[in-house]
C-alpha cells in the first residue's frame, strides 16, 4: 500500500480491543443514525429497534466499525446532551461484541459516557472545538477522529470560501492534532477526516479528493466519509438514493490516495469494493482459487 499511501506515525493500533495494521488494511465503518433528520436515511433507523437491527445487519455484512450518531452535522432543531445520550447509549450497548463501536458526537460529556459504555472511537465532527474532548479521550484508550469544518455542527455556513482548499484543510488538521497532543492525546489515538462536503461545495470536495494525498501526508490514518454525499449527486445528477455507483467509485479513489477508513451506508457493497481494492494492491488474498487451477 506504500505506493498509494504515505507512511503512518502509528500504523499498528489497538482499537476497541481489536488489532489493526493500517499499512496493510482498510477499515469499513458503517453508519447507524438514531436521528429523524439525517441527510440520507431520514429517520429510517430512528426507532431503537430499527437502530439495533441496523447494527446487527451492518456487522453481519462485514462492517469493522459501526458509527452511531444521535445528532446530525447539518443545521436543525436543538438536541440536548441528555437527549443525545438517550438516543445513542442503548445502541452502543447493543453493538458490543459485534464490531468496534464509534460514536459521532461533538460533546465531551457524551463522549465520556459512551466511552464508559464501551465505545472505542469518538468521531468528533466539530474538529475538536471543545478541548475538553481531547482531555476525555486522553484519559481513555479510545480513538479520536478529528474532522475539518469551518463552522460548528448544527450551524448554517452558506457559500464557504477557500483560497487553497487542500492546503487549508491540511493546515487545520495539523493544528488540531497539535492541540490534541498538547492535551494528552497520544499519537496512536488519532485519526483525521478532511470532512467531505462539510462546509464545502462540490468543487471544493472534488478538489480535496483529487489532492487527498496532501492531507494523508500528515501521517495519521485518514477517514473518508463520502457515502451518498451531495458532491456525488451533483456530479452525476443523481438523487439521494441513486448514488451507490458514485459512492463506490469515490471510495476506491480515496483508498488509492491514502484513506485507511471509509464511512459508508451500503455496507456489503462497500466491503466488496474495499476487499477487491486491497486484493489488487496485494494486501488481501482471494477468498478461494479455482479458475484455471
Amino acid at each position: 500500500m506504500s505506493d498509494y499511501a504515505p507512511p503512518l506515525i502509528s500504523a499498528q493500533r489497538l482499537i476497541g480491543g481489536r488489532s489493526y495494521d493500517f499499512s496493510r488494511r482498510v477499515v469499513v465503518m458503517a453508519i447507524v443514525n438514531r436521528t429523524p433528520d439525517s441527510f440520507h436515511d431520514r429517520g429510517r433507523t430512528f426507532a431503537l429497534e430499527k437502530a439495533t437491527e441496523a447494527v446487527r445487519k451492518a456487522a453481519g455484512a462485514g462492517a469493522d466499525w459501526i458509527d452511531i450518531g444521535g445528532v446530525p452535522f447539518a443545521p436543525g432543531p436543538e438536541v440536548s446532551a441528555a437527549e443525545e445520550l438517550d438516543r445513542v447509549l442503548p445502541v452502543v450497548e447493543a453493538a458490543q461484541g459485534l464490531a468496534v463501536v464509534s460514536v459521532d458526537t461533538f460533546r465531551p460529556e457524551v463522549a465520556e459516557a459512551v466511552i464508559k459504555a464501551g465505545a472505542g472511537v469518538i468521531n468528533d465532527t466539530s474538529g475538536l472545538r471543545d478541548v475538553r474532548m481531547a482531555e476525555i479521550v486522553a484519559d481513555s484508550d479510545a480513538t479520536l477522529v478529528i474532522t475539518h469544518s469551518l463552522a460548528a455542527p448544527r450551524t448554517l455556513h452558506p457559500s464557504p470560501q477557500y483560497q487553497d482548499v487542500a492546503k487549508e484543510i491540511a493546515d487545520f488538521l495539523r493544528s488540531r492534532v497539535e492541540t490534541a497532543l498538547a492535551h494528552g492525546v497520544r499519537p496512536e489515538q488519532i485519526v483525521i477526516d478532511p470532512g467531505h462536503d462539510l462546509n464545502k461545495n462540490t468543487l471544493h470536495t472534488l478538489e480535496l479528493t483529487r489532492r487527498l494525498r496532501e492531507i494523508a501526508d500528515l501521517g495519521h490514518p485518514l477517514l473518508a466519509a463520502v457515502s451518498n454525499k451531495d458532491f456525488i449527486g451533483e456530479t452525476l445528477d443523481a438523487p439521494q438514493h441513486e448514488r451507490l455507483a458514485g459512492t463506490l467509485a469515490a471510495l476506491v479513489f480515496t483508498i488509492l490516495h491514502g484513506a485507511r477508513i471509509v464511512r459508508v451506508h451500503d455496507v456489503k457493497a462497500a466491503v466488496d469494493a474495499v476487499h477487491m481494492t486491497e486484493a489488487l494492491l496485494g494486501l488481501r488474498a482471494p477468498a478461494y482459487l479455482s479458475h484455471n487451477i
